[in-house]
């Protein structure tokens, strides 16, 4: 789960983060890449600064810069709140990810001044005209890479009024989050096994392409393998295989090639370790070739699924159906592993 906070100054993002963190979630600050860059610069950090240097990053980059960048650091095993969303284009970029939330916290304009004196932080306004009309900067603007909290704001999964206390707040998100959080994405199998194949070919030591297969049954990992020179040969990225260190094109010098297939060497590994794989399924980053394939069939191997095409598999995918081994693409990318 991603929970995005956007909101006016004072309406109470910052508790509503520390709710968050107090429950496993991770901190992330679009405001941290300017503040990062307002110190680069050897300038002060001041409510003024950041919205200047926030809307010249967002005119160089884009307008969704800052929310693109905390992205490429998500990781799927975390729980994430993300604060000072001020742009919508930001949450264009956070809402590429299926289990992203936004919530919009908001507030009486008295309640949020006086919580800004209370918080005394960054040139904070002194008198409640100050504080509206520095706000009024930032509830919009013809400029789309400028603050324009007003549009933000109108995207939001959820609002949540903070007008009382803490405590009735932190109430309000024990509504609010139990629900939302048991909402997240699970991928399905197919997804799943196919992402452990893509896992499996980073191991490969093949110079030509890496390629990998897994065999499951019973919805378990009984087998695995990726392609490469034979145990005990040196590898092919070490100039084990003629053919690959040779560059030979697409097609051709097969007869020097001394790799083994991806799914040549799960099947081995099995027979290695004297697993049976009668009635399994195969899951193989790239369409089986012939010789894979008559490998499949004699091993009791019922289902094949592929990810990519192989464009010299004609005969191998006809084979498999005239003996009777299922077959189907199910294709993921790259962003999905």
């Amino acid at each position: 789960m991603i929970i995005g906070l956007t909101g006016k100054n004072g309406a109470g993002k910052t508790e509503v983060c520390d709710y968050l963190r107090a429950r496993g979630f991770e901190y992330v600050s679009l405001s941290d890449a300017i503040r990062a860059e307002i110190r680069r610069r050897g300038e002060e950090v001041t409510r003024e600064t950041l919205i200047k240097t926030g809307t010249e990053m967002r005119e160089k980059g884009g307008a969704g810069i800052l929310a693109e960048r905390v992205m490429a650091g998500l990781e799927s095993e975390h729980n994430y709140v993300i604060d000072s969303i001020r742009n919508p284009a930001e949450v264009e970029a956070l809402r590429r990810r299926p289990d992203f939330r936004l919530f919009a916290i908001e507030a009486l304009a008295k309640t949020r001044f006086e919580r800004s004196l209370e918080r005394a932080r960054e040139n904070t306004a002194a008198t409640f005209e100050q504080f509206m009309a520095e706000e009024e900067r930032e509830l919009h603007s013809e400029n789309p890479a400028a603050q324009q909290l007003i549009a933000t704001m109108a995207l939001a999964d959820n609002v949540i009024e903070n007008n009382g206390t803490i405590e009735v707040l932190y109430a309000r998100l024990d509504e609010i989050l139990p629900l939302l959080m048991s909402l997240f994405a699970r991928p399905g199998w197919d997804e799943y096994f196919m992402n452990i194949a893509k896992v499996v070919a980073t191991r490969s030591n093949c110079m030509k392409r890496k390629v990998a297969a897994i065999i499951v049954k019973d919805r378990r990992v009984i087998s695995t393998g990726y392609n490469g020179t034979p145990r005990g040969a040196r590898n092919c990225n070490e100039g084990g295989c003629p053919r690959c260190n040779g560059m030979a094109a697409s097609g051709t010098a097969l007869d020097e090639c001394l790799c083994s297939h991806g799914e040549e060497n799960a099947i081995t590994q099995a027979a290695y370790h004297g697993i049976s794989l009668k009635g399994s399924t195969l899951y193989t980053t790239f369409a089986p070739c012939l010789q894979c394939t008559k490998l499949i069939i004699n091993s009791g191997i019922v289902e094949v699924v592929y990810n990519k095409d192989y464009t010299l598999n004609a005969r191998a995918l006809s084979l498999l159906a005239e003996c009777g081994v299922a077959l189907r693409q199910f294709t993921i990318h790259e962003s999905s592993c």
